[in-house]
């Protein structure tokens, strides 16, 4: 029903934000409303999604397409509602819980609030291979295992492409050095690399 609000932050709460737009205050649930407290009576774009139920009617709000996305994704899962999908997406980047269920990590999704082994694995089981349309720019050949060119050159191609798997997902060189000094001391396919890195990274 909505796509986007574009309109002037007028409230931050700790649970929703206030943006009013032609003189009407739209109330919008976001997994981390204090983002929005530096742009406070600034104007400020927020995708939406309209959830409905016969108890209930909300706007939750994001700041990417693919953030909303994955929102709506995760509602799929069975066991996981809003306040459970906003708790996941408020504590991880959608790259890192796409990439996790596409190598059925577990260890990594039950780090979210709220996830245990049973919900992890449901969430794998309901959406290995149906997260493309999330992240298809972000991380193209994540879908497509087979397609990806071996690195060229290096002492260790698996750490390589590991490393630039880790650079596409949107992580800096700074957080990337931090732990390369034990990932080194390892002999892993790429897949597991990127998992330790994750693991790592998410402490």
């Amino acid at each position: 029903m909505f796509e986007f609000i574009q309109g002037k932050v007028d409230f931050v709460g700790p649970e929703y934000i206030v943006v009013e737009n032609h003189g009407i205050g739209y109330q919008i649930i976001t997994p981390n409303p204090f983002v929005y407290s530096g742009k406070l009576h600034e104007e400020v774009k927020v995708y939406i999604y309209h959830y409905m139920r016969a108890d209930m009617m909300a706007l939750y709000g994001f700041q990417s397409r693919v953030e909303k996305l994955m929102f709506i994704k995760l509602l799929s899962v069975s066991g996981i509602g809003p306040k459970g999908a906003l708790a996941i997406l408020a504590s991880g980047k959608p790259e890192q819980v796409v990439n996790a269920i596409e190598n059925e990590d577990e260890a990594f999704l039950k780090k979210f609030p709220g996830v245990g082994k049973k919900t992890a694995r449901q969430m794998i089981l309901d959406l290995k291979g149906k997260l493309k349309d999330v992240i298809p720019d972000i991380y193209p050949d994540l879908f497509n295992p087979a397609e990806v060119p071996a690195p060229s050159g290096g002492e260790n191609p698996a750490l390589e492409e590991a490393l630039l798997a880790l650079k596409a997902l949107g992580y800096s060189e700074k957080e990337i050095k931090k732990v390369l000094p034990e990932l080194q001391k390892e002999q892993l396919t790429a897949d597991q690399y990127i998992k330790e890195a994750l693991q790592k990274l998410l402490k």
